[in-house]
């Protein structure tokens, strides 16, 4: 059965509440018998969260993107143990935030489930419910992934900020990941924010000669100094625009070479990413929430544990 039929046929039966086995082993309505009001736990304690504080909805999508492309969606970004070597104190991963949202619905559902719900479930429904409370998409969150007990610092190698599309594609087809989930997930950028330091030279040095990245809209690199001076760290946001709502913004920011990042530049070095972005330029984003909703569900799936494999921690630091 093609994806697209699967995704359907996943969607239509979690409406319908009935449970269905995806081919990789995980389940819609997985918890249905064992913590029948999971995701309602998962729903409450997010919305409480992302409604105070709406940029946490960037922060979570981007802690689930960073926790999959390392060793797969296992929670091992959650772990803090042993201490200063674990994925969370990787350099990438210094700026992410949001455990606190991640602790607070595990600690509720193990209140109400105790031993039953995974970390890594958390956080995919967690990143899922915090994008609909800034109006995004909502996707199908098979569940049943069960939490890694190893987490490395040395074994984070995320895609690069600063990377072209050879190596961006390389990085996502080693996921199992295409040219098309590359171009739809970089449009979360819509909504995040990022700091100085990250675009320093692309702006101020890029060449070693003092000069900008030329694939920057002059003008827009001019703003970004004005921001940014050369010894500043303050975050900066992605799509000034749209950094409150989730919508198909950044696309536009990108076609006028206004992307914050090389690696959000390059996507028009590509012919299937550029005819996505001005394809959803065209028709004001017409396909975006389908297409972001198809490619996070088939993140979900990169690497998970099943089974017998991993365990389900009580505490989302640390390993039993």
């Amino acid at each position: 059965m093609a994806i697209k039929n699967l995704l359907f046929l996943v969607v239509l039966l979690s409406v319908l509440g009935v449970s269905v086995a995806h081919p990789k082993g995980l389940y819609i309505n997985y918890y249905k018998r064992r913590c029948p009001d999971a995701e309602a736990i998962v729903r409450r304690v997010t919305v409480q969260y992302v409604s105070h504080e709406p940029s946490l909805a960037a922060a979570l999508l981007r802690m689930h993107f960073h926790d999959c492309f390392v060793r797969g969606c296992d929670g091992s970004i959650l772990l803090k143990y042993p201490y200063n070597e674990t994925e969370r104190y990787a350099a990438p991963n210094l700026s992410v935030r949001g455990y606190e949202v991640v602790d607070a619905v595990k600690s509720a559902l193990e209140r109400k489930c105790p031993g039953v719900v995974s970390c890594s479930d958390v956080l995919s429904l967690v990143a899922r419910d915090a994008v609909i409370v800034i109006n995004g998409p909502w996707w199908p969150v098979p569940l049943g992934r069960r939490d890694g007990r190893i987490s490395r610092k040395s074994e984070v190698n995320l895609p690069s900020p600063l990377a072209g599309i050879a190596a961006l594609k390389k990085n996502f087809f080693d996921k199992g990941l295409n040219t098309k989930d590359l171009v739809v997930l970089s449009g979360a950028h819509t909504i995040g924010i990022s700091h100085c330091s990250v675009i320093h030279q692309g702006i101020y040095n890029f060449t070693g000669k003092g000069d900008s990245d030329s694939s920057l809209n002059p003008r827009y690199a001019r703003a970004l100094k004005r921001r940014c001076n050369p010894a500043d760290n303050r975050t900066i946001v992605m799509d000034p625009r749209s950094v409150k709502k989730f919508d198909s913004h950044y696309f536009n920011m990108v076609a006028q070479r206004k992307g914050l990042f090389k690696s959000d530049r390059t996507l028009l070095d590509d012919p299937e990413t550029k005819s996505y972005i001005y394809t959803q330029v065209a028709t004001d984003g017409s396909s975006f929430n389908k297409d972001f909703a198809h490619s996070m569900v088939k993140l979900g799936f990169v690497g998970i544990l099943t089974g017998n494999k991993g365990e389900i921690r009580k505490r989302c630091a640390f390993v039993n």
